[in-house]
């Protein structure tokens, strides 16, 4: 079959690699129908080579058409539609009772001391085969794929993979009061998704980001704006909230922010190193851009929330804790637990007045075979590419 897979930094290539087959009792084999390129992907892409193998295959947000299922799986059957979580969990463990699903003690990835195991992303989560490919073996089947309607365009479930839960949770982590207002930091699909299900809330929101595109797509769905190539982020929310800053603030950004040089050259050159010095060192020692963080601990009003939805690597972060806690900010973050999530989106999702937009948000559907340019795109933010879905059947 054709897959996407890392070959070194900035380098991604289709490939042939071997079709996946039933391993386990509870595993499926799906055809994929749409896989989606995220954020999070641009991180294997950039910074996080160390913890690659060359050949791996990439992707995290598939969904398609079940082809086989193992003994053990009774819930899906060969013909279904599914979109599949791009957390990997059995639904029965210690954490998964408590519905923390991407801290799954069965795939916990104990070697690492990491939380539960990933599609397509690095030996820190499991190093297992992602969803940008023509088929896609799914372990812990009898629980993760949800099951969904033919007939509507695959657009409508999607994002129900990654991009919804992690927006909805965090608009949950925000703890956004009642008539509140919060501000959204990077306008890409998390941002785009977390500012409408904020407004869909009832939540003031003021969207921060640099790309014409995204500031006008995010306008599109009622947010205000702030382009902060013009101006200064902070000084402008507050003006815009009686001084105050607003209630919460949810970080979309990440690891990679704009406005950070010193730790963006730090990343870079760690990215250079082999492998079996660059990975030691980005697990003890390895620093982010904190640029977006430091601006949501100024933007925040006091005893406000911050919610951190955009991945963050670092282990010598230098945090501004005087300023965190003269301010009395709570901090809440960590990987979305999809299946959590999916009571109160499915309702959305199906609705077919789109209250959520999410009709509105792939910009760029590309053959498999040009995912390449895809992820270039995506990553230099060209060509007005704010989410990238890729069809195999293309």
């Amino acid at each position: 079959m054709k897959a996407v897979t890392w070959h070194g930094r900035r380098d991604v290539r289709v490939e042939q690699v071997p079709d996946p087959i039933i391993k386990e009792p509870n595993d499926a084999i799906i055809k994929v129908t749409s896989t989606a390129v995220c954020g999070s992907d641009l991180h294997l892409y950039e910074v996080l080579g160390p913890f690659l193998q060359e050949g791996d295959v990439l992707g995290h947000e598939p969904m398609g058409i079940v082809e086989e299922v193992g003994p053990e799986v009774s819930h899906i059957r060969p013909g279904d539609r599914v979109v599949i979580p791009f957390n990997i969990s059995c639904g029965h463990c210690h954490m998964c009772d408590r519905r923390y699903y991407a801290q799954c003690e069965t795939t916990q990835v104990r070697e690492y001391d990491s939380g539960g195991a990933l599609f397509g992303y690095t030996k820190l989560y499991g190093e297992v085969a992602g969803g940008q490919a023509e088929y896609l073996r799914v372990p812990q089947a009898q629980f993760g794929p949800i099951k969904v309607p033919h007939g509507t365009p695959d657009e409508r479930f999607l994002f129900l993979s990654d991009v919804l839960p992690t927006s909805w949770q965090a608009v949950e982590y925000a703890e956004v009061p009642d008539g509140g207002s919060v501000t959204v930091l990077g306008l890409g699909p998390i941002g785009q998704m977390s500012a409408r299900i904020a407004r869909h809330r009832g939540y003031r929101v003021i969207g921060v980001d640099l790309v014409p595109e995204r500031l006008e797509m995010a306008r599109r769905h009622g947010v205000e704006t702030i382009d902060l190539r013009h101006t200064d982020v902070v000084a402008a929310v507050r003006d815009l909230t009686g001084g105050r800053g607003t209630d919460s603030v949810i970080d979309a950004v990440g690891m990679e922010a704009h406005g950070s040089p010193f730790a963006k050259a730090a990343q870079s050159f760690t990215a250079l190193l082999p492998d079996k010095v660059s990975a030691p060192l980005m697990t003890h020692a390895g620093v982010d851009r904190l640029a977006a963080l430091q601006t949501a601990i100024e933007v925040v009003a006091r005893c406000g929330v911050i919610s951190l939805s955009g991945v963050y690597g670092g282990m010598s972060d230098p945090m501004p804790m005087l300023r965190l806690f003269d301010k009395g900010v709570t901090l809440r973050m960590g990987q979305a637990h999809v299946r959590r999530w999916l009571e109160p989106l499915m309702p959305l999702v199906t609705d077919e007045s789109d209250p959520l937009g999410v009709l509105d948000l792939a910009t760029h559907r590309v053959p498999l075979d040009r995912a390449p340019q895809a992820y270039e795109a995506f990553q230099k933010k060209r060509d007005g590419a704010i989410k990238v879905v890729l069809d195999p059947a293309l």
